[in-house]
């Protein structure tokens, strides 16, 4: 396979939108342990444009070591086009969905805005039947960062940042403050909060009013009118779907044995005032999961769970969404769809 070509979004130097070229690159290889992928939809998520620019937010000495020309990407849904001798439970034709080598992969080693795309099989779930790839697309990074965050880590890698491991808590009968609600992360807080059984206090934009109500928020506060810090206490969890060095803004909003769970914890600074207030403040790192996706697409295919669409581009046009996700206040996700 590597002696044909394909179409891709590739980047030869760190950079803005402006450095995503839409070209011809070699086929990806197919490994023992994996599926060859046809790219029918990709997921945008911010680790493609930090990546992108070079993960210049990370102190130097986190920076990975990157290779040009680099293809950005990790969500995919489409359809395999071939597999690999040694893989079961997936066949030529199946509808599948994915993150791909993350965060292994995180210094661009997933390669996703692309045509064909090789995926370890482990990490590939079937696609849910009752939506489009599209949505599935939406779906990998954001839904298993939420999965992962508030019901079930899936996986016992260490976070260095903090001494204890990741433990979600439980959600029933407990209000939740979802920071960032109308994003990616968030807007799928929001939902699984209400669906194990949460009141959900959502913070966004009030533009995004009518969507979180949709989608189960109790309550929603508009961040550019109001603080929320200002007005809540006695918060059991805030899911802080923006994170960084504001994150401790949201300690005085938890009750004593709250917690406040940053999905961006770099900056966060509040720990001795969190140790005082008797506040756990927990992260984690996403990670990929074929056995989680195919929990969840069970949720989805019911449609328990949705994932809303910000926009949607041409994969050649990948620039241009860039340039949407620079915007800001996105609703939902931002997808790449790929012509076949």
């Amino acid at each position: 396979m590597s002696n044909t070509t394909m179409k891709a979004i590739r980047q030869h130097a760190f950079g803005g939108p402006e450095v995503l070229q839409y070209e011809e690159a070699p086929m990806p290889e197919l490994n023992p342990g994996e599926v060859l992928v046809r790219v029918h939809a990709v997921g945008i998520n911010p680790p493609d444009w930090y990546l992108r620019d070079g993960y210049k937010m990370l102190p130097p000495e986190w920076q990975p070591p990157v290779s040009f020309p680099l293809i950005l990407g990790t969500d995919v849904s489409g359809v395999i086009a071939a597999v690999a001798a040694d893989v079961t439970g997936f066949s030529v034709g199946d509808e599948v969905f994915s993150m791909v080598r993350f965060p292994t992969g995180l210094a661009g080693g997933s390669r996703a805005y692309a045509e064909y795309v090789s995926v370890p099989a482990a990490e590939a779930a079937h696609k849910p039947a009752g939506i489009d790839h599209v949505q599935a697309a939406a779906v990998p990074m954001s839904l298993l960062t939420a999965w992962q965050f508030m019901i079930e880590l899936g996986h016992d890698v260490q976070n260095p940042l903090q001494p204890n491991r990741h433990e979600p808590v439980p959600l029933e009968g407990k209000t939740v403050l979802v920071n960032g609600a109308a994003g990616g992360v968030g807007h799928f807080a929001v939902q699984l909060a209400k669906w194990r059984g949460a009141r959900v206090i959502a913070v966004a934009s009030g533009e995004h009013t009518a969507m979180l109500r949709d989608l189960g928020a109790d309550e929603i506060i508009d961040y550019t009118q109001t603080a929320a810090e200002d007005v809540v206490r006695d918060i059991d969890l805030v899911i802080d779907a923006v994170g960084g060095p504001t994150s401790g803004r949201f300690l005085r909003t938890l009750k004593r044995g709250g917690a406040l769970f940053p999905v961006f914890p770099l900056g966060f600074s509040g720990s001795e005032e969190a140790e005082k207030l008797g506040v756990t403040v927990s992260s984690t790192q996403v990670r990929s999961s074929g056995a989680q996706l195919a929990e969840l697409a069970r949720l989805l295919d019911a449609g328990t769970i949705r994932a809303v669409i910000d926009s949607t581009y041409p994969l050649a046009e990948a620039r241009k969404a860039h340039e949407r996700a620079a915007a800001g206040h996105i609703r939902g996700k931002i997808v790449l769809t790929v012509a076949q």
